[in-house]
């Protein structure tokens, strides 16, 4: 019971503050390792849940009263979640179990008349498991596969409706762990023995030279080799636009909205350690843990500053290279970040808005003979190509290059890096390549 009543604890907070999950579970799954038998389990049960707790409502919904079920307590609904994602899709606990540890912890946490409505819910799924969705196509995906319906009604408009059920199903799938190898330390056949010794397999990924994918993660992370530098977490989609970014050493490079810095290090690492790095980001805490990535990692040329990107100054085309990875829907990293989906985005014509100033702003950065590369974590073209293609009609300085140059030519989509999550089975990214011309 303490695993199941930690992770509701995590999954009400994370529901009722709209926050990410992954530091609430790094803590609780530390605090939790020499007290429970399988402590990895509460990392599954909470990513699982916030995952599929649209269909997991949608679900209890088919065994309660409307009215009574509106007016329940988030957390009661939170324990409910808990309970039908043991029962649905974790075919490891038996149902019993699920069901008897959910109607404790209800007695436990909340009153006797709860835990007799929980154990009811449950019960009268048992009796008839099966679930009926809408006719209606946008809301049976987004209720059987876990969207807002806004969302799927996006995508819809922009893919065929096969493709749609694809990428949302794609989404739901355990995502594997991806890493790149810190070449300021090690190589990557040094670290893939390291582990294989652990009988830890690493195996290597097509699409960049760097990176590496494994199943294991909670083997990998939990090893030294992390805390030594000797390896960093980065979805391979992100490693390909350092790729197209192509820094070479000596150069003086500029990070706009740098972020945690998973783009500014392994930039660091292609320099070896050379040149400078200016990486900007206004939100000091993301400041500070880049900081203590590039500690990690031992790249020792990168400049933080903490600053709005758009007061950055002075402007000045002193840099040899500009990244501008622009904030947007996120509609790409469902996968690995599945509170996003759930959390109220901006709206989507402001966005635009500010990635058309953010471009204007960095391409002011741009040496002539430099580059400027435009990127973001979306599939939405309004924020891709259409992007690029109004900045291009107005910036005539600016050529678009080929990625195909750069990256293999798979992710290529006119001269754009263009991954699709369901097809090429990593996040979702775009990224354009734009040279200034010589004066």
């Amino acid at each position: 019971m303490i695993l199941r009543e930690e992770a509701l604890n995590i999954i009400i907070k994370v529901i009722r503050n709209n926050l990410f999950s992954d530091k609430l579970l790094g803590q609780s799954i530390k605090k939790l390792r020499d007290k429970v038998e399988n402590p990895d389990l509460l990392y599954v049960l909470v990513k699982g849940v916030i995952k599929m707790r649209g269909n997991l409502d949608y679900i209890v919904q088919q065994f309660t009263e409307a009215e009574k079920y509106k007016n329940t307590d988030i957390r009661i609904k939170c324990l409910l979640y808990l309970a039908f994602y043991q029962l649905i899709y974790c075919d490891s606990i038996p149902e019993h179990a699920a069901v008897n540890e959910s109607v404790e912890l209800a007695k436990k946490l909340f009153k006797e008349a709860v835990a007799n409505f929980v154990n009811a819910v449950l019960r009268e799924y048992q009796r008839n498991p099966k679930i009926v969705y809408p006719e209606d196509v946008a809301q049976r995906i987004a209720y059987e596969h876990s969207y807002p319906v806004f969302i799927i009604e996006q995508w819809l408009k922009r893919m065929p409706e096969d493709q749609v059920e694809y990428l949302a199903m794609y989404y739901n799938e355990a995502p594997k762990l991806n890493l790149r190898v810190n070449q300021l330390a090690t190589n990557k056949k040094k670290l893939i023995a390291y582990f294989a010794k652990k009988n830890v397999q690493l195996m290597e990924h097509n699409a960049c030279v760097n990176m590496m994918t494994s199943e294991q993660a909670s083997d990998i992370l939990n090893d030294v080799a992390f805390d030594e530098g000797y390896f960093t977490v980065q979805d391979v989609s992100s490693a390909m636009v350092i790729d197209l970014l192509d820094p070479k050493e000596n150069e003086s490079i500029l990070d706009l909205f740098a972020g945690r810095g998973g783009k500014a290090g392994y930039i660091a690492e292609l320099m070896k350690n050379t040149g400078e790095i200016v990486a900007v980001d206004k939100i000091p805490n993301k400041a500070k843990e880049m900081k203590k990535t590039m500690e990690r990692l031992g790249a020792n040329n990168v400049k933080i500053i903490v600053e709005d990107a758009f007061k950055f100054g002075p402007v000045a085309p002193a840099y040899d290279r500009v990244l501008i990875d622009v904030p947007c829907s996120g509609w790409g990293v469902f996968q690995k970040k599945a509170e996003l989906r759930w959390q109220e985005r901006q709206n989507i014509d402001e966005l635009i808005k500010l990635q058309e100033k953010a471009l204007q702003t960095a391409s002011q950065f741009v040496k002539p003979g430099g580059y400027l590369v435009y990127s973001t974590c979306t599939i939405n073209d309004d924020e891709n190509e259409a992007q690029i293609e109004k900045f291009l009609s107005q910036n005539k300085s600016f050529e678009l290059i080929d990625a195909a140059s750069f990256i293999p030519p798979i992710y290529v989509n006119n001269k754009y890096l263009k991954t699709v999550p369901h097809i090429h089975h990593i996040d979702g990214a775009f990224a354009a390549k734009m040279r200034k011309q010589d004066n």
